[in-house]
């Protein structure tokens, strides 16, 4: 087992294959934020990454039965939210000359 929990059975095999994946998801999102050629690829890659987090609170939440994980998952999901409305903002505000450079 991935994660140490106390469950068995079709569970347990659930949470190791939601973590792995979520770990491979990870790791390329990971890729294209490093990689991304332009700054909107890498504000979405961000954003991803930050769901892909919330995500694992949440079956690590399940996986401990700690309650915590998902009010510290619900936190990061609205700070996550506000981060990527501002980046968002930030690059609509972004001078004419930039936008063509990116593109």
């Amino acid at each position: 087992m991935i994660i140490d929990t106390e469950l068995t059975g079709l569970m347990a095999i659930a949470v190791d294959l939601a973590t792995i994946l979520l770990i491979l998801a990870f790791v390329l999102t990971s890729v294209r934020l490093v990689l991304g050629p332009t700054l909107p690829d890498r504000v979405v890659a961000l954003d991803l990454l930050t769901m892909l987090i919330v995500a694992f609170l949440a079956l690590f939440a399940l996986a401990t039965g700690i309650g915590a994980y998902l009010d510290a998952a619900v936190a990061l999901a609205l700070v996550g939210f506000l981060a990527t409305v501002a980046f968002a903002r930030f690059i609509d505000r972004a001078p004419a000359n930039a936008k063509e450079d990116d593109e």
